[in-house]
């Protein structure tokens, strides 16, 4: 398998953010298209990831881990692309999270063999699907539950078929997901947990991303840590493999990281930390708990630069209705609205040498479906058919809305592409 998501896999036709193609192309044929950025040999809009800036966040969050001796089953729900958790995969990654049984079933069908999924299973076509991927010896997998009414659920339909499901008890804060919120819940948990011998308890999982004050994320992760030591010493534990304790979303996996990897429990563990948005960044949301991070954690205090922000949708000018305002063809069918407005990032006019940094003074106002609003000075240099290229907060979002991602170079060339499987 290549970087992309398969070597046979036919680029669709009906999708958007491409240039021409003959109809047998596939995805490992791209680079040999010579699609250029620049030169409109790309149709627009179109998500594109940098590669140099892709290849470094892989190798900075991969190392950042080691340096914990933690393992890194990045959330692939951010993506959604086979070819991109090949990569993670290829530089170290344990696993990959997964949220829905289709997603993994997805992945599996790509060549992904060990999944977090960082959910419960509920529902009996959910768990016929998991049933299936189990039947491969060479498949590795874990679900959560918070309920004794799901683990009996799940109990009883793994039983019927004769597999043994891995599963993880998930901790929640009060008034936030889901997740177990003191220890009597715990404990009928692990109780109903012991009664279906085809469940096999194999540690604690914790989403802490729904909080927002460190003190509160730290003591939610000392709850963790001590469940797992009174499971390991009640002897609850599965004894057929590693224990293990999972935690941490894109925002404080610094903070999970320092909380977990002291952890001791007498028995083999692995610490498996979860963040899905290092890899494209953003300059919002993840570009805010980056600058955190880089200001406190002693290990990436020491790995300059930190992440970079490599996702970007590019689009024309489209009209310019009326002085102060360019309308923009990209909407919310193309990028993510939700955590802020996308960003004008660089400007270019076709038929330039090079794209230039746009006016700080650009900024978007709204988007409808297929349109954005950008406020622009009245005198600005400025024509229909420029090409502009944003930045984005919140990359989950924007990635869902495209069926395929191009890779490009420093020079805009594009030298591969991503599937995503939404």
């Amino acid at each position: 398998m290549t970087n992309s998501s398969s070597p046979a896999a036919l680029l669709d036709v009906n999708g958007k953010g491409l240039g021409a193609f003959p109809e047998s192309c596939t995805t490992a044929d791209v680079a040999a298209l010579n699609w250029k950025l620049l030169d409109e040999d790309v149709s627009l809009p179109v998500a594109v990831l940098y590669e140099t800036r892709v290849r470094h966040n892989l190798q900075w969050m991969q190392q950042f881990m080691e340096a914990y001796h933690v393992k890194l089953a990045p959330h692939g729900k951010t993506t959604m692309s086979p070819a991109l958790f090949k990569r993670q995969i290829d530089n170290g990654a344990w696993g990959i999270t997964l949220a829905t049984a289709p997603q993994v079933l997805a992945a599996y069908q790509h060549g992904i063999r060990r999944v977090l999924m960082a959910n419960q299973l509920v529902g009996r076509a959910n768990m016929a699907i998991i049933a299936r991927l189990l039947q491969d010896p060479a498949f590795t997998y874990f679900c959560i539950v918070d309920s004794p009414a799901n683990a009996a659920q799940l109990g009883k339909f793994f039983g019927e078929q004769g597999l043994t499901l891995p599963v993880l008890i998930e901790l929640g804060p009060t008034g936030g997901r889901t997740g177990v919120r003191d220890d009597a819940q715990l404990q009928a948990v692990v109780e109903e947990i012991g009664r279906w011998p085809h469940l096999a308890l194999a540690g604690i999982e914790v989403y802490e991303g729904v909080l927002q004050e460190e003190g509160a994320i730290r003591a939610f992760l000392r709850r963790a840590t001590d469940a797992l030591r009174g499971l390991a010493t009640a002897g609850r534990l599965r004894k057929s493999g590693p224990a293990v304790i999972s935690g941490a979303g894109s925002a404080w996996f610094d903070v999970v990281a320092e909380e977990f990897s002291q952890l001791d429990i007498g028995t083999p563990l692995e610490v498996v930390l979860r963040p899905g948005c290092y890899l494209s960044h953003d300059v919002g949301v993840y570009r805010s708990a980056a600058e955190r991070i880089n200001a406190h954690n002693p290990v990436a205090k020491k790995m300059e630069p930190g992440l970079l922000p490599a996702l970007q949708v590019w689009a024309y000018v489209q009209s310019l209705p009326e002085p102060g305002r360019a309308i923009i063809a990209m909407g919310k069918r193309d990028a993510a609205f939700d955590a802020g407005l996308p960003t004008p990032a660089l400007r270019f006019r076709p038929g330039q040498e090079a794209p230039a940094a746009a006016p700080q003074a650009w900024k978007l106002t709204a988007m409808m479906d297929q349109h954005a609003f950008m406020q622009i000075g009245e005198g600005d240099d400025i024509q229909v058919g420029d090409m502009i290229a944003f930045d984005i907060s919140h990359p989950c979002l924007t990635f869902d809305k495209w069926r395929q991602v191009l890779l490009v170079d420093e020079q805009y060339r594009v030298t591969d592409v991503a599937e995503t499987f939404f």
